[in-house]
This record gives C-alpha cells, sequence and structure tokens, in this order.
C-alpha cells in the first residue's frame, strides 16, 4: 500500500506572520532610511552643488567705520557753527618792468687765418705722458697734459726667443694706445736671493715660463727655496689692441688667491673678498705688467729716455692700484749667466707698505727681464738674476 506525502503548503506558516519581503521592497526602504540620516545630518547640502571655495573655511574679522550722512549729523554749538571768517588772499607784488633788451650786433666775420702766422705746436714732454703710453691714467701727471703723438706701427716680427719653446713667430707689433712688440714664448732660468724677517735666504731657483699664441698668453714667475716658496705669480689673458688683457691673476704659496678681471662690468672683482676696484683702460697684474712694459720699450726705445714716467694700474691680490715706473739708463750687469745690458724700470713705493719693484730689460733680448728685485715694506726681498744664457733675439 502506496503512501502518498503531500506537498507542503504555504499554509503551514504560523498564522500571523507575514510573508517574506520581495527585494524591490527591501531596497527602497533602505534608500528612504539612507535619504533620512542624510536629511537629519545635514550632509545633503554639502553633497549638491559646487565645490565649496578655499576661502569659505577662513574666519576673518574685519571693522569698517563708515560715517553718517551729513544730513544726520546733530547740530553743532552755536559757538561752533560761527563760520571762520576767510582771510583775505595776500595782495599780489607788482611786477618790476624788465628793461628793454638792446640788440644783438650782428658777428663780424673772422678773418682768415694766415698760415705764416700759424704757432708752431711744442714738443709734448715725455716725462709727463705716462697715461698715454700704458692706456691707464696717472694721478700725478697734470690733467692738461698735451698728447704724446704715438708713432706709427712697425711691422710684425719676433723678438722673444729662449729655450726650446721660443716662438718668436707668434710675437709682433700691436697698435692700441701705444705701439707694442710682446715677445714670443720663452722661459727664463733665474737664481735668486732673498731675506725673509731675520734670515736670509739662500740656495732659491726660480723660472718665469712666457707662453703666448698671438691671441692668448700665459705667464708664471716662481721662485722657490728647498722647503717652501717665496713667489709664484700667475696671469693668463688675451692679447688685444692694447697689448695684454688679463683675465685672471693669482698668487699662492699654502693657498691660492686671485684677482679677476670682469671687462664686461668694468671692475676687477678679487676672491679674498676685498672690496671690487674699477677697472682701468691697459690695466696689469704684478705679473703680466712687466712683459707689458717690456714691449712698449721693444716696439719704440727712443720714445723712452731716461726719466720718461709710465703710469698703469697694476693689480694684486686685493687691490688694484696705479704703479708709475721711472725708465732709468742703461746698465751692465753682471749676472749669473753672464754680462748683460739692461734698462732699468723702477717703480718706488708711494704710501705706507707699497713694494718697491726693480726691473732689468735687455734691449738685446727683446727688452725681456733679467733681473727682478721685489723688496717689501718689511725689507724683505726676492732677487732674481738670470742664470742661463739666452741666444740673441732675430734682427727686425
Amino acid at each position: 500500500m502506496s503512501t502518498l506525502v503531500a506537498p507542503p503548503s504555504r499554509s503551514l506558516l504560523p498564522t500571523g506572520l507575514p510573508g517574506r519581503p520581495s527585494w524591490r521592497v527591501l531596497i527602497g526602504l533602505t534608500l528612504v532610511v539612507a535619504l533620512v540620516h542624510l536629511l537629519v545630518l545635514g550632509v545633503a547640502p554639502m553633497a549638491v552643488g559646487p565645490e565649496p571655495s578655499p576661502l569659505a573655511n577662513k574666519f576673518i574679522t574685519r571693522t569698517i567705520v563708515i560715517a553718517p550722512p551729513a544730513a544726520d549729523k546733530p547740530a553743532a554749538p552755536a559757538a561752533a557753527a560761527a563760520p571762520v571768517e576767510a582771510k583775505p588772499p595776500p595782495p599780489a607784488k607788482p611786477r618790476r618792468p624788465r628793461a628793454p633788451t638792446p640788440p644783438k650786433p650782428q658777428p663780424k666775420p673772422f678773418p682768415e687765418p694766415d698760415a705764416s702766422t700759424q704757432p708752431t705746436p711744442e714738443t709734448p714732454d715725455l716725462t709727463t705722458q705716462a697715461a698715454t703710453d700704458s692706456g691707464a691714467t696717472s694721478p700725478e701727471s697734470p690733467a692738461s697734459a698735451p698728447a704724446a703723438p704715438e708713432p706709427a706701427p712697425t711691422a710684425a716680427a719676433g723678438t722673444g726667443s729662449g729655450t726650446a719653446a721660443a716662438g718668436s713667430e707668434a710675437s709682433g707689433t700691436i697698435a692700441g694706445t701705444q705701439a707694442l712688440r710682446i715677445p714670443g714664448s720663452v722661459t727664463l732660468d733665474f737664481e735668486a736671493t732673498g731675506q725673509t724677517g731675520a734670515s736670509p735666504q739662500r740656495g732659491v731657483f726660480g723660472e718665469l715660463v712666457w707662453l703666448q699664441d698671438g691671441s692668448r698668453y700665459d705667464g708664471r714667475l716662481t721662485l722657490k727655496a728647498v722647503f717652501f716658496t717665496l713667489l709664484n705669480w700667475h696671469s693668463t689673458g688675451k692679447i688685444g689692441p692694447s697689448g695684454l688683457e688679463p683675465e685672471r691673476y693669482s698668487e699662492s704659496r699654502k693657498a691660492e688667491v686671485a684677482s679677476h678681471f670682469v671687462r664686461d662690468q668694468g671692475r676687477i672683482i678679487f676672491s679674498n673678498n676685498a672690496p671690487p676696484v674699477p677697472l682701468q683702460p691697459g690695466a696689469q697684474d704684478r705679473m703680466s705688467v712687466m712683459m707689458q712694459l717690456g714691449g712698449l720699450l721693444a716696439a719704440s726705445p727712443e720714445r723712452y729716455p731716461a726719466g720718461t714716467r709710465i703710469s698703469v694700474q697694476t693689480v694684486g691680490v686685493r687691490d688694484g692700484d696705479v704703479w708709475v715706473f721711472v725708465v732709468g739708463d742703461e746698465e751692465k750687469l753682471q749676472l749669473p749667466a753672464g754680462e748683460y745690458t739692461a734698462r732699468k724700470l723702477t717703480r718706488t713705493p708711494r704710501k705706507e707698505f707699497d713694494r718697491k719693484l726693480e726691473l732689468w730689460l735687455a734691449p738685446r733680448y727683446g727688452y725681456l727681464p733679467v733681473r727682478i728685485k721685489q723688496t717689501e715694506a718689511s725689507g724683505d726681498f726676492a732677487d732674481a738674476q738670470l742664470r742661463k744664457p739666452l741666444p740673441e733675439a732675430p734682427a727686425n
């Protein structure tokens, strides 16, 4: 006998319980509850509309005083309301009558000058023409001194020669404020004596290395003892219309200090934070000035008789004073390299702590320096003398 099982009927649910709500009803209720919460919490206004400005969160107070309108002002007291009596303007000053301007006489024509009565120009004194020689203005020369006539530039020719590095083909005459003949590349060997404090210095040797290619130059003068450096000057720059145009100059012993020629700004800047100084035309440094002076004398030796003063701004590592060199007579020198005839140029100190510089330039060797002596204000000195012979300069 088979037993039949009836399918479950909805009527088996407990009476009084509602049926399961549909998913649409649940979603609708959820949305309604969320909307009610948004309305209650005040989030709905923030979620609708454009993004608030950043300035909306800043709270700024500002007091502005607004003046009441004129009609609302209370009536002033009678004493204060009385109008102020206006002061009468000062009487106008009578103008002084001007005297009638007499008519200007017609200028008389100047007579034509007679060539026979023209005064002959005086021959300028070369001893006062230092500024035109070097391109720098000498403070000692009078401002009204006549300018010396410039000699005609001579043909380019090599004058510097030395060891195997001789480059006479690169030297030549440069016409600027004055004709110059820059020496070619050369190396000069020196033997020096000196004194530092109370200790005399012996066994000091040095060299002057001069390199140039016609457009740029590099010069270095070094004096060294066994354990220390007495002097180290280094100059680099261009060769231009006025001769040597330094760009950088340095001195070094334990540390290097340098001077920079900033020509586009017209000043000299020092690496040791010394105040900048104006850059004058024809300025040199302590190394290049020796070669520049030699170039002047090599181009026109007759222009510089004994007593001639040559002024040139000479830059160190903290100053840029004008140095005045006085040309002396020729002297016979007995040097370690042999006997030489040289013209002496002396820079004499003009104020306290100035150094004295003496140069002996040999005409037979293109006015290269064969002896250099520097004396400090304290009495310390270094005297470098040529110790290796040089071949003679080629004929011009």
